[in-house]
């Protein structure tokens, strides 16, 4: 594989940065995981979006403009022969002191990294093998006035004590409650359930990541009728939910099959949002439009 790391093209194993780089020595870096479909990118002015809003919570003055970081990626994907992608770009403040204040001036380490992904739309395969068995972990997602949960950033602890946490278990993912104890999210994903003839979500009031693929679906949703509620809710709700599904930009839309043991499932709702997804993507990508 060939990988993009400051305006170049590098064989994967020569893809390397300073073991200097902030990002590496305290996580100060932005990312985005991005999929390509039939070789353009999906919802890119979406994620562009989310990068913005990290970098500026951050304070990370790069200077480079979304065009730039586009190109950086079509070039890393063509070099790759790679129509259906995964996607990885990051953008770190670069080399610096070893102090933890940054310094003000920056000269960004970029990297893009990709692999292969199935085709996906209506006649792609999924990513995930099964509907996912999640369990609730007592690790829990940091508030927003530690840490923004709208800040997409290389610092992912939080979500690896959380995944950690299902070792010995059966589980496929961990779901992460607020210090509240209410629902937030999955370690990488975010979560929606259907109870009472609704399609509910934790709302972004609370420690939740403006996902993407969540607000593509939440779009879906609202143009078939269906009633959608953003809101606060505890563990019990969503064990007597009668469908759940989880969602980020690799796996789509990921049915639930069991949340601490007890049986939930898709259903009707989840399988219409991820007929309705999989349209979406055809006709954009793969269609003739």
């Amino acid at each position: 594989m060939l990988y993009h790391v400051n305006g170049d093209l590098v064989p994967e194993d020569d893809a390397t940065v300073s073991v200097r780089d902030r990002g590496f020595t305290y996580g100060d870096a932005a990312f985005e995981t991005l999929r390509a479909y039939g070789g353009a990118l999906f919802q890119w002015e979406a994620h562009a979006d989310r990068l913005t809003e990290t970098c500026d919570l951050l304070l990370l003055d790069h200077g480079l403009d979304r065009e730039d970081l586009r190109k950086r990626v079509r070039e890393t994907l063509e070099a790759n022969g790679l129509e259906d992608a995964y996607v990885r770009l990051s953008i770190t403040r670069g080399v610096q002191p070893g102090k933890l204040t940054p310094a003000p001036k920056v000269d960004p380490t970029v990297v893009v990294i990709v692999k292969k992904l199935p085709r996906g739309g209506v006649d792609g395969s999924s990513t995930w093998a099964g509907p996912a068995r999640v369990r609730t972990v007592g690790t829990r997602r940091a508030p927003d006035e530690a840490i923004p949960a709208r800040a997409k950033t290389h610092n992912y602890l939080n979500g690896i004590l959380a995944r950690l946490e299902l070792r010995g278990t059966d589980a496929d993912d961990a779901l992460m409650l607020d210090t509240d104890g209410y629902l937030a999210e999955g370690a990488t994903s975010n979560l929606f359930f259907v109870a009472d003839g609704a399609l509910r979500t934790p709302s972004r009031e609370g420690p939740v990541l403006p996902g993407v693929t969540r607000s593509v679906v939440l779009d879906l949703a609202r143009s078939e009728d269906i009633p959608v509620e953003e809101g606060t809710y505890g563990p019990e709700a969503l064990y007597r939910a009668d469908e759940a599904f989880l969602t980020n930009t690799t796996s789509e839309i990921r049915p639930v099959q069991s949340v601490d043991g007890r049986e939930v499932g898709g259903g009707p709702v989840t399988d219409l949002l991820a007929s309705l997804f999989d349209r979406l993507v055809e006709e954009r990508h793969y269609g003739d439009g």
